[in-house]
């Protein structure tokens, strides 16, 4: 190490030639939020000068501007849908190098397991992958996971050198009230002094106060500015995020201007192979950002500084001496096309695509565990399963909000059709939905009906139904049902599509039943696929058939869930009969 520290003073002095100068670069100084013009001289994996300096090797940037590796404060890497290497390849050569992720989906499915396993299958990455630990698994008292995380068994994960904190605090409700079993695991966090991030959608006032004094120091869920302007008046960093299921960009746009956005980072939270292969990660969110009418420089702050600054990541987040060599080239600030990327000094991508050589060396075996492998513990579905005793004539049918993750109620008139199963109404937009449990085999099943998704025929199911993962399934008919689930199964997770008898399409996702092997550009062919499949069978544009099925069953937004235990009110956090006895007030197509 003392070799290495005094090549990299010889270097940044002068008296000897860097390893690496990038030449005649226009760099963006994260301290001064400008422009800089100079050699960067890179030795040992770090950046030891800006200026006017000779390297060993000298790569001609002619101009370009050079900015800091970008830095995603929080992720979900299961919701991208394919292993960890092949997220890599998805998002470094868009200049992510650094992600911090929450990994409490495969942990509602496996457990602690599930987060062992994702710690070892990121290891030796080109990507730097640090993980916040799931506070919330499962996601309420009224949900059946795959297992349940106590701050005792969170515990021995601080441990891990990679770890920096609690994730997301999503039972806001139950830490502002000082719940014993959430206070154990930030009390835990706190005693180590690691971070907590948080999770409180619409929280003012003393309740966010309450919040904030728990050592709650961040939040991703803001939806406009004013609630985000509170948040940062009370000591919190606000995550601005911009992903697949859930874009806040535009209603926070105010928060990249004086004094706010020093205070602010860029997040995806969650993020869709189709989105990252098509329209990039981090990068996308500051090209965005920038044709909104966001001044570039801070957009470039708040998506690396600002992230390495919150959790204590004192070597990456800028380009200065003493600062690790990763850095990306990029056209311009405005179009923000990565054109290279380099990792501790190394080049690891170029236009779009890793370097071979990188990819090969990263190659790995890691043994993957029986609950992370085959992790559906579900006996083979009848269609007489899914069957429906009439206990009313009238249906409560939960109903989707166009563009939002929240749902309302609808009561309905119990309809029996031909062709179709007894309540659908295919005609009023209402089809039939189960949730079955799949971890533990306790024959656990969720019947009701779903409104505004749009299918006319046949069915589709999904393993990925946040937060819990059990299998999710939509229809008009129990047969259709039956076989779609069965598919799903069959795979060990995954997606399907089917209509008359016939599967039209699915979805291998048989790590956790979350994750494909395959890369990228594969999972999002296959996806587009079966999306075409539900358009033709009724789903419109702008319904995705497999997000809003993913989140049907989340028992904590409101209004109206549906999971193992049948119907939730989520806002009083108690089970609902689906079927009444009484006269509808609202019978038209919601």
């Amino acid at each position: 190490m003392e070799r290495m520290l005094t090549e990299r003073i010889l270097a940044a002095s002068g008296a000897k030639k860097a390893s690496l100068v990038l030449k005649h670069a226009k760099v963006v100084n994260v301290f001064t939020a400008e422009l800089e013009t100079g050699d960067i001289a890179i030795e040992g994996g770090y950046i030891v000068g800006i200026g006017d300096y000779e390297g060993q090797t000298e790569i001609e940037l002619g101009g370009q501007i050079v900015c800091p590796g970008l830095i995603d404060g929080h992720i979900h890497l299961e919701s991208s849908m394919v292993a960890p290497g092949e997220f890599e390849k998805a998002v470094v050569p868009h200049g992510t190098q650094a992600v911090i992720t929450d990994p409490h989906e495969i942990a509602n499915v496996a457990g602690t397991e599930g987060i062992r396993f994702m710690m070892e299958r990121t290891k030796g990455l080109t990507l730097d992958v640090y993980f916040m630990l799931p506070s919330c698994v499962p996601a309420t008292g009224l949900d059946e996971s795959g297992a349940i995380l106590n701050a005792e068994a969170l515990a021995p994960l601080y441990e891990e050198e990679r770890v920096l904190g609690l994730a997301e605090l999503m039972n806001s409700y139950g830490t502002v009230r000082a719940d014993g079993g959430i206070l154990d695991k930030v009390e835990d966090a706190r005693k180590k002094k690691m971070l907590i991030d948080g999770h409180a959608p619409g929280l003012f006032g003393r309740e966010l106060n309450a919040y904030v004094a728990a050592g709650v120091q961040s939040d991703h869920e803001c939806s406009d500015a004013e609630e985000a302007i509170e948040k940062i008046r009370r000591g919190q960093w606000v995550m601005i995020r911009e992903g697949t299921a859930a874009r806040n960009l535009e209603a926070l746009l105010p928060l990249f201007k004086e004094p706010y956005y020093r205070r602010c980072m860029l997040v995806t939270d969650d993020k869709h192979p189709g989105d990252l292969t098509r329209l990039g990660h981090l990068d996308y969110i500051i090209r965005r950002a920038v044709s909104l009418g966001a001044d570039p420089i801070h957009a470039v702050l708040m998506g690396s500084l600002h992230a390495a600054q919150y959790f204590g990541l004192s070597e990456v987040g800028a380009i200065a001496p003493g600062y690790k060599a990763n850095l990306l080239v990029v056209s311009d600030l405005e179009n923000f096309e990565v054109k290279q990327v380099y990792k501790n000094g190394k080049l690891v991508a170029e236009n779009g695509v890793m370097k071979e050589e990188i990819l090969a060396a990263e190659m790995r075996s890691v043994e993957t565990p029986a609950r992370v492998g085959d992790s559906f513990r579900l006996k083979e579905i009848c269609p007489e399963d899914l069957r429906m005793e009439k206990k009313g004539d009238t249906i409560r049918v939960l109903c989707l909000t166009p563009g939002e993750l929240t749902t309302t109620e609808l009561l309905a008139p119990w309809t029996e059709q031909e062709g179709t199963a007894p309540g659908v109404n295919v005609e009023q937009d209402i089809v039939k939905m189960a949730v079955l449990e799949r971890h533990h085999n306790t024959g656990h099943m969720g019947l009701g009906f779903l409104g505004g998704y749009g299918l006319k025929r046949g069915a589709v199911a999904t393993s990925i139904a946040h937060d819990s993962h059990n299998l999710i399934l939509a229809g008009t008919n129990d047969e259709d049902m039956a076989l779609a689930g069965n598919t799903v199964r069959k795979n060990r997770g995954g997606l399907a599509i089917v209509a008359d008898g016939k599967v039209l399409g699915e979805l291998p996702l048989p790590i956790a039943g979350l994750m494909s092997e395959e890369p990228a550009w594969w999972v999002d062919e296959k996806l587009e696929e079966l999306k075409a499949h539900a358009r033709d069978l009724g789903i419109g544009e702008s319904i995705d058939p497999f997000m809003t099925l993913a989140f049907a069953s989340l028992p904590v937004i409101p209004k109206l869930r549906l999971n193992t235990y049948g119907l939730i009110n989520v806002e009083e956090q108690r089970i609902e009969e689906v079927m009444i006895n009484c006269t509808p007030k609202n019978t038209g197509n919601q």
